[in-house]
């Protein structure tokens, strides 16, 4: 049994729950959701908990109206809403009838996006907060960041000091949200067929997005590319880093770049067990990558993020803006990072007063004019202190 981790959404979503009638924490499957929710609701003497996935709960809610009624005064806690959807307007009524906060705390597998197609009667009376795999300022001890990157943040994985045991799980997670989560979502495809496009964009972690290239190597058109693509990002599997979009008088790239959000699970999809085994595979950079940009944005989702590349090969790992701030990322898997001239002449391009370059190393120190190289930990305690 493992001790639980406090989540840095904890206190939010104390917050919301204190003005708004629901408040929907949604994240992956077993990034700690449910463990997240009893813990809250222990400071609630009246709340009740329903799995909607299991039959026994989902019989409870036959009259959904009668049992909402009967609980008026209950904080109602409901894991996996995307099962239900048809709940929906008899929350809304009921959040309505009641007229306070704190009514409802549900749980759910799949984005905002995607659970608003289902809730639109929920507009004004509904908040979202997204919960992660667990984030590097979350672990204990700090000096822990490289089992992170290697296993992940998936409580099942990153627990377990057995690497083997940690691999065996993902694997196992993989299957399961292949073979039963993504049919349980509503989406007919055959396992096999995603399973392969997923290893696919594993293999390209963190390169510019080629639609029609992965669709010639699966043999699928363009179309479907774009649909495997979009139930991948909104059941939090992968992120779609778009193309910085300034008024520039220069040619950018405009197609994204697709990052598997949980590193764990990339190098499951990888074969990759070890750490030795990440050193030598050509993803480790990349891989790196997909890391530093998932703590950053994961810890920090209200700032906006892009990538920055033109047709002359300057570019930008990560471009963060919060108002009129901007700050330039280049990420490097060196604990002697070299920075190039293109990144150099981006932050020209883009009239950005501050670069850093985030690697593995000790402490951070002074690069060049405008550039500083900071382990991420250094990086992530400055934009807390910053922004």
């Amino acid at each position: 049994m493992h001790t639980y981790i406090p989540r840095s959404i904890e206190p939010v979503s104390w917050q919301k729950l204190s003005v708004v009638p629901i408040v929907a924490i949604l994240g992956p499957r077993q990034c700690g959701k449910s463990t997240l929710a009893r813990h809250i609701l222990k400071s609630f003497p009246k709340h009740i908990i329903l799995d909607l996935e299991r039959p026994s709960d989902i019989n409870r809610l036959t009259d959904s109206e009668f049992f909402f009624s009967v609980n008026h005064d209950h904080l109602i806690c409901l894991d996996e809403i995307q099962r239900a959807p048809a709940l929906f307007p008899v929350i809304r009524s009921t959040a309505d009838q009641n007229d306070r906060s704190g009514q409802f705390l549900i749980l759910g597998s799949a984005s905002g996006e995607l659970l608003r197609q289902s809730s639109e009667s929920l507009a004004g009376r509904i908040a979202y907060v997204e919960l992660t795999p667990f984030l590097l300022q979350e672990i204990r001890p700090s000096d822990e960041m490289n089992q992170l990157w290697l296993k992940g943040g998936f409580p099942r994985s990153f627990f377990p000091r057995d690497q083997e045991i940690s691999f065996e799980w993902r694997l196992d997670f993989i299957r399961t949200f292949l073979e039963q989560d993504i049919p349980n979502f509503g989406f007919n495809i055959p396992a096999k067929n995603l399973h392969r496009f997923w290893r696919m964009l594993a293999h390209v972690h963190g390169q510019v997005f080629n639609a029609s290239k992965l669709g010639n190597s699966l043999g699928v058109s363009g179309h479907t590319v774009s649909r495997y693509i979009d139930i991948l990002q909104h059941t939090y599997m992968i992120r779609v880093l778009e193309p910085y979009t300034g008024n520039l008088k220069k040619r950018l790239i405009k197609s994204p770049k697709i990052y598997i959000r949980d590193a764990g699970i990339l190098h499951a999809l990888l074969e990759i067990t070890s750490m030795n085994d990440l050193l030598g595979h050509p993803v480790y950079g990349s891989s790196w990558e997909g890391f530093v940009i998932e703590q950053i944005l994961g810890m920090f989702p209200r700032l906006k993020a892009s990538f920055y590349r033109n047709s002359n090969g300057n570019e930008i790992d990560l471009v963060l803006e919060k108002g009129a701030k901007k700050i330039a990322v280049e990420c490097k898997a060196s604990t002697a990072p070299q920075v190039g001239k293109g990144f150099t002449t981006a932050l020209e391009d883009l009239k950005i007063k501050e670069g850093w370059v985030i690697a593995p190393v000790k402490s951070g120190y002074a690069y060049q004019t405008k550039i500083r190289v900071a382990s991420l930990p250094e990086f992530l305690d400055y934009l807390s202190a910053s922004i």
